[in-house]
């Protein structure tokens, strides 16, 4: 790999420098810049890089995009993949697979959850799935067992109420009414889905009721986090989640983050499944792609933005500095030649993918590209209506399935 790198060192100076944008905290971020200074020692093709969190990336994506000034290689999630492929804000990069993108040992069902109408618009840089993430002192420090792959909604009651009979100052539970994914994963376990493979609602109006009454018991019996803590949390950034904060001992979070949070805190870190609706339901995890790069449809350098993708997905020598914090490596080579080099936390991610055994299902279609509104502004907001009093759970449940057919209709008008 690396005598073809230097082989190519005379072409990728010709491009001069590319952008990268990222979200992710400062653990991402020390790892990938890790990985652009070797990708820079390796082929001349510098990489400037930036990350933001969450919340603050999608508006500076949009914004840059929609300014003609998209970074090169852009971070890709599976809710917006079919919005910006199809309108031209990212490259279908066929042309590049077998030569620039050497895909040959690559897992299969993460190639296909980067396409959109057949052809390849995202390269998975790991496999993961929902998770909880647990405080495990804590759960220690009440008595009690943490949660594992079999605890039930009502299970997460009883640890509630054992957390507010102790003097340990949080709660059990995080405010999981306003997360998309798990609804997605309440749904799929009763033999529905979010969204349908032609971009409908997958539910109705009795679910998304059920939904927020569900949560809002949990509320009244003081067994979550309060709506005035929830809204500390605006997505900006990991530090202020509520297990970070030490506001709750679990909260929804995704399998690959297990060790960025443990690097923020010295409290012992796990993650489990999501609750099951009751003993024996499964099938609402499947292992999605983490995450994609994808290259620019603007960009000038797309032959060295790719080399730069496959770079990182295939070369070892980067894997060892990523370990699996954007997820389990979909390439075999590299999942063999990384496996044995992993710290403790890592290898907990690792074997939480590989082993969901009876709670996995199907990866679901690509989301419709209104998706992210519906996500990151309806549900949201109705959510935190809910949880302050504004609204109530059957005025939301209707409000939220109403708002979100209003919005796949314009999108798709």
């Amino acid at each position: 790999m690396a005598a073809g790198a230097v082989g190519l060192r005379p072409v990728l100076a010709q491009d001069g420098r590319i952008r990268l944008l990222f979200w992710g905290g400062q653990d991402r971020a020390d790892r990938t810049y890790g990985v652009s200074d070797l990708f820079e020692s390796q082929t001349g093709a510098a990489v400037d890089g930036e990350f933001l969190g969450w919340g603050d990336y999608w508006t500076k994506l949009g914004t840059q995009t929609a300014g003609g000034n998209a970074p090169d290689v852009m971070q890709m999630d599976y809710r917006y993949i079919v919005e910006y492929a199809t309108r031209g804000a990212i490259a279908p990069l066929d042309e590049f697979v077998g030569e620039v993108l050497e895909l040959a040992d690559f897992d299969a069902d993460q190639i296909e959850g980067g396409r959109v109408n057949d052809q390849l618009y995202g390269i998975s840089l790991g496999a993961n799935s929902v998770a909880m993430l647990n405080n495990l002192s804590a759960f220690e420090q009440v008595g009690i067992d943490p949660p594992d792959r079999n605890t039930t909604y009502a299970d997460w009651r009883e640890m509630g109420e054992a957390f507010n009979s102790s003097d340990i100052g949080m709660k059990a539970l995080s405010d999981g009414s306003g997360v998309e994914p798990m609804l997605d994963n309440w749904l799929r376990q009763q033999g529905l889905m979010l969204y349908t493979a032609d971009g409908e609602l997958g539910f109705g109006e009795d679910e998304a009721v059920e939904w927020f009454r569900m949560w809002q018991e949990l509320r009244e019996a003081d067994i979550i986090v309060s709506a005035e803590q929830q809204a500390l949390d605006t997505g900006g950034g990991l530090e202020a989640t509520m297990v970070v904060q030490k506001l709750s001992a679990s909260m929804p979070s995704n399998s690959n983050q297990l060790v960025a949070y443990q690097s923020l805190m010295e409290d012992d870190l796990s993650i489990s499944s999501y609750p099951r609706i009751e003993p024996g339901s499964g099938g609402g995890h499947y292992r999605k792609p983490s995450m994609f790069f994808s290259v620019a449809g603007s960009s000038s350098a797309k032959e060295t933005a790719a080399r730069f993708v496959n770079f990182f997905v295939n070369d070892v020598e980067a894997a060892e500095i990523l370990g699996v914090e954007r997820g389990i490596p979909c390439a075999e080579h590299v999942r063999e030649a990384l496996a044995p080099q992993l710290d403790e936390k890592s290898r907990i991610a690792l074997e939480f993918v590989a082993n969901l055994d009876d709670l996995l299902g199907p990866l679901p279609p690509p989301p419709p590209p209104a998706a992210g509104e519906i996500d990151s502004s309806l549900l949201r907001t109705i959510s935190q209506e809910i949880a302050f009093g504004a609204r109530s759970p059957e005025d939301g449940g209707r409000a939220f399935v109403e708002g979100a057919r209003d919005i796949l209709s314009r999108a798709s008008s």
